[in-house]
């Protein structure tokens, strides 16, 4: 652990621009664009009320899909190939094709707190997700797709619409076919989330995923599945996943608190090493507490980039920092060669992307030669 923090401008590493892209969709209409990285491809993601756009930077198409509900419900992701997006909403998991067909849909009890419904389709309850409607502040889960494409893990809210009258209340797991949607494994959380989201690891096997539950904690689980059985270990109750290492050998994680990265080892979870913010990096002059900020990025086995923006803002540039992994120990400060927002997010291939102030663009960075 550094005792040293190091001060603004007094070691600093250069970072390169390597593109600039602009957001498919207008600012004022949709969320912020987020980039999809796998199997050597890079998408960039933009999801508006009504469609989701997939911008593919290489060939510059667009891909576009009819959203099936509003994007405050639910979470989404997209194939590697780019071809079907994956809608994790409150009362199912859809997968959509660009022409608007369901490829498949997997219903789940609905996440609302006090809604009892199995509902079968959106409409069912649009009417109560305005203001005051209990399914506007609903719980929501998450989906991804594996390394690989041919897998979609899922965490949603059981019972499934085929379950039955047997299987009682829970949060599922689930790891489902991207093909057609079958459930290939399934286990139950023992979670009571408020929202969650996954972590890829290069192992279409494995997954992590990470689970709010508000006041009540920060779930970390880790997923491996073989032979159609689905074993999960939990990694800490106050954790939240950053990333996984190019090898997989490696996690990343900060604290519900964002006091400290820490390192873990994959195969079983055990903390390595860590990082406290406080020890390592100086606040701002008039600043408040330093916190690490909940992204990060490995750019190659044992170096990681991450920020302190969140803790930054307000009282000056929000700032990203070299992290070496073998020691644990920050090096240096990174410098870019124009004003950056926000935090750092990961690109693929060692880069790692912010999103400009007004969300037009995203700026794909790497780490420039050193003399």
């Amino acid at each position: 652990m550094s005792t040293n923090p190091i001060n603004a401008g007094s070691a600093q590493r250069a970072a390169r621009l390597v593109a600039t892209i602009p957001a498919p969709l207008e600012p004022g209409s949709a969320e912020a664009p987020f980039v999809l990285y796998s199997a050597g491809r890079r998408l960039v993601v933009q999801r508006a009320d009504t469609e989701l756009a997939v911008l593919d930077p290489t060939s510059g198409d667009v891909m576009r899909f009819p959203a099936p509900w509003p994007r405050e419900l639910g979470t989404v992701t997209v194939s590697p190939s780019g071809d079907v997006a994956v809608f994790s909403g409150l009362h199912a998991v859809r997968a959509v094709e660009a022409s608007g067909a369901t490829r498949w849909e997997v219903r789940h009890a609905c996440w609302a707190d006090a809604c009892p419904h199995m509902h079968e389709e959106f409409a069912h309850y649009a009417d109560d997700c305005g203001e005051d409607g209990e399914h506007e502040y609903a719980d929501s889960g998450s989906a991804a797709f594996s390394a690989d494409g041919k897998l979609v893990w899922a965490h949603v809210r059981g019972p499934l619409a085929d379950d039955g009258e047997d299987v009682e209340s829970d949060e599922f797991w689930l790891v489902l076919d991207a093909a057609d949607g079958r459930v290939l494994a399934r286990t139950g959380t023992g979670t009571v989330a408020s929202g969650s989201f996954h972590t890829v690891h290069p192992d279409p096997a494995q997954m992590g995923l990470s689970i709010g539950e508000g006041e009540e904690g920060s779930p970390t689980l880790w997923g491996r599945l073989d032979g159609g059985v689905l074993s999960v270990r939990k990694i800490d109750d106050e954790t939240v996943l950053l990333g996984v290492s190019p090898s997989g050998r490696h996690l990343l994680a900060t604290d519900a608190q964002q006091d400290a990265l820490y390192l873990h080892a994959a195969d079983d979870g055990a903390m390595l090493r860590d990082l406290d913010a406080d020890d390592a990096v100086s606040p701002h002059p008039q600043g408040g507490r330093v916190h690490w900020d909940f992204d990060a990025v490995f750019t190659d086995e044992t170096t990681v980039v991450a920020g302190t923006s969140g803790s930054d803002a307000g009282y000056g540039p929000g700032r990203h920092w070299l992290v070496g992994t073998d020691d644990m120990a920050l090096r240096a400060e990174i410098a870019y060669p124009q004003p950056v927002a926000g935090p750092v997010q990961a690109a693929g291939e060692g880069a790692w992307y912010t999103v400009s102030e007004d969300r037009a663009a995203v700026l794909v960075w790497e780490l420039a030669q050193e003399d």
